[in-house]
């Protein structure tokens, strides 16, 4: 039986990708050293750590897919690729002196809130116990490889793995390959591994809208301006948030201007996939924008491979060495590869996380995620999440989400130290009355045209998306109003 030990750090963050360092730096900034961050796996980065398929890379520029504090000026693409995304991340570390504050192998599966003396209780797999005044959960939205249920996946003889913890050790060269999904991580590894594989048999629950992706590598003088000239950098930033930004309208009230790039696609797929029956069965029968619109320049070459298979009959069950479908086929293959998504809208999972009466997040949600601005749930003082219900974007970087996320957190924290409180918990009228209002927000939405996405839980109701502007969230979150919260006193 593992010794639990007790420490107090004033902050615990759990999670090492963007949000979590992001918050660790800001309280590093702000002279508040009393902090840990708990990290599962044994290095950071968080989905750019996970994610190592072949072809793994950013469909947001890297020039604003970065910290706005920290402008990198040599990145190698306009859209930057996993293992630079993840260097970059690795060098703010070391900038910004977290190393210390760094607990790797670390993986919370609990934590509770004590009313008395205001604290968490955060513990890891290990049996370790960190205590803590603040929680700040940075898990993200896609940390949990979502596996279908299928009939026989235990019985399969051959290698089987999800995108997500792709087994580099297992050579696909020259093998019969099953490929399940067809979303955003499908569309970068699949035509990677193609030209390699004897055949892919590509399983499709429905198809995805793809359009070109403006990428390109970055001439060395171009480096050489940005990095010489700040504001050439700062402006070149601007100009891409504003362009991403304009999209919202199409997302959000004007969704027949998506159709543009339902054209654009069905084009592409026109010129580039030869055999008439893939291409028809490779445009969406939805609404464009109701689920994630992806962005390549080599998915349509790939599926007009002739070894790539495009199958859309359903799975029945998987044996021994084969997929087999509705139709009765029997697809032999050597390996699976899962590219079937994350349980987004599971956030916080699989921790038990428990707050005020030992009320159990889970049971607090049971109608579906929710929190005041994505960021407070009450009846969990001082619990304080990034990337939570309802701030994913559809046409934004979500950095820039982050940012404003640390900022109100950090409000959050003086105010605490302010008004000398024990914790702060957000009225339950004012979280109702916030989330009511983003949900009717939604409706109208090119994601309420009535598909299945991952942005709905299985109960239909939209935990994911946020419904406008990023500006709009920055504004809303640029200070905390006091009066949003009850500040418990601290224990006498």
């Amino acid at each position: 039986m593992t010794d639990s030990r007790t420490s107090a750090p004033s902050v615990v963050i759990i999670g090492t990708g963007f949000g979590g360092l992001c918050m660790a730096i800001q309280l590093k900034k702000a002279g508040m050293n009393n902090f840990v961050l708990l990290e599962k796996a044994s290095g950071v980065g968080g989905t750019w750590r996970d994610n190592t398929y072949p072809g793994a890379a950013c469909d947001v520029q890297s020039h604003l897919y970065s910290y706005s504090f920290e402008p990198k000026h040599d990145w190698s693409r306009k859209f930057s690729r996993q293992q630079e995304i993840k260097g970059y991340m690795e060098d703010c570390v070391e900038k910004f002196g977290l190393q210390s504050h760094l607990r790797f192998n670390k993986e919370v599966v609990k934590a509770s809130y004590d009313e008395t003396s205001h604290l968490w209780s955060i513990e890891t797999a290990d049996g370790e116990i960190q205590q803590a005044n603040v929680l700040v959960t940075a898990t993200g939205q896609l940390n949990q490889p979502a596996y279908p249920s299928i009939k026989g996946t235990e019985t399969f003889k051959g290698k089987v793995f999800h995108s997500a913890r792709w087994d580099h050790s297992y050579d696909l060269t020259g093998k019969a390959v099953a490929v399940i999904g067809t979303g955003a991580s499908a569309i970068q590894f699949v035509p990677e591994i193609v030209p390699k594989v004897k055949n892919l048999k590509l399983f499709q629950r429905s198809g995805a809208w793809v359009v070109p992706k403006a990428d390109r590598p970055f001439n060395s003088w171009e480096q050489w301006l940005f990095k010489k000239l700040p504001a050439h950098d700062r402006l070149y930033r601007s100009l891409i948030y504003l362009k991403n930004e304009s999209r919202a309208l199409a997302f959000t009230r004007f969704g027949s201007v998506l159709e543009l790039l339902a054209l654009q696609a069905r084009w592409e797929a026109k010129r580039k996939v030869s055999d008439p029956e893939k291409r028809k069965n490779i445009i969406p029968d939805y609404k464009i924008g109701c689920k994630r619109i992806l962005i390549s320049n080599d998915w349509y070459p790939a599926i007009d491979q002739d070894n790539l298979d495009l199958i859309t009959d359903n799975i029945e069950r998987i044996e021994e060495n084969a997929v087999v479908t509705t139709d009765g086929r029997r697809h032999e293959v050597d390996a699976i590869i899962y590219g079937t998504g994350f349980k987004a809208t599971q956030f916080l999972s699989p921790m038990t996380i428990t707050g005020c009466q030992g009320q159990a997040l889970n049971d607090a949600w049971q109608d579906g995620a929710e929190a005041y601005k994505g960021i407070c749930v009450s009846g969990f003082p001082n619990m304080f999440m990034l990337y939570g219900p309802n701030t994913n974007l559809g046409h934004n970087s979500i950095v820039y989400m982050l940012e404003s996320q640390v900022t109100y957190i950090m409000d959050c924290l003086q105010a605490l130290q302010r008004k000398d409180a024990g914790a702060m918990n957000v009225r339950t009228e004012r979280q109702r009355s916030y989330v009511d209002a983003i949900q009717a927000r939604l409706e109208g939405t090119v994601w309420d045209a009535g598909c299945t996405s991952w942005y709905r839980d299985e109960n239909g109701k939209n935990t994911i998306n946020w419904p406008g502007f990023t500006f709009v969230y920055r504004h809303a979150t640029r200070a905390v109003n006091l009066k949003d919260f009850d500040f418990l006193p601290t224990e006498n």
